[in-house]
């Protein structure tokens, strides 16, 4: 039986901290399925389509250097109910701090008693990703600051257009 993972996020934009742990999940799964979180209360910076096509050419790479198959979607539900779709016996999910390692463990026992038969796995990031949030990339993109060295170099290409045309 494969090993599928999932691993959900808001994306907006990917970070070198998402790919940290994306190269981290696709040692560990036959199959990671990365999945854009719908939330109704979030102004999101790029499309859903967007983000999956940024997703898919960074991500894609590192997928089949490593011999695991990849796939993007959106969901707007539970990630458990995600997960269940694709078929996935493990949610993917990075720590870079205390706070983010208090909060993964409540979600982890939330979804543990939702869907027992999902197990969270918490991947600690790099020293050198832990401060990286999209949240402060696009505050940085959208003052003028570089973000290249928190994101891929085509993310940062697309912030700057994004940005030009606000």
């Amino acid at each position: 039986m494969p090993r599928i993972a999932l691993f959900a996020g808001s994306f907006d934009p990917i970070t070198l901290g998402h790919l940290d742990i994306v190269r981290g999940a696709v040692r560990l799964a036959d199959k990671l399925v990365l999945a854009v979180g719908m939330h109704p209360g979030k102004t999101p910076l790029f499309s859903p389509d967007e983000r999956l096509v940024m997703l898919r050419e960074i991500c894609a790479p590192v997928a089949r250097a490593a011999g695991c198959e990849l796939a993007c979607l959106t969901f707007a539900d539970l990630v458990v109910a995600a997960a269940r779709r694709e078929g996935a016996t493990m949610l993917i999910r990075g720590v870079r701090d205390a706070t983010d390692f208090d909060y993964e463990m409540q979600m982890a026992g939330m979804n543990a008693a939702m869907a027992p038969e999902i197990t969270t796995v918490l991947l600690p990031a790099a020293p050198a990703v832990r401060p990286i949030t999209a949240t402060l990339v696009r505050q940085i993109a959208a003052m003028g600051g570089d973000v290249a060295p928190f994101v891929p170099a085509a993310v940062a290409a697309r912030l700057t257009e994004k940005f030009a045309k606000l």
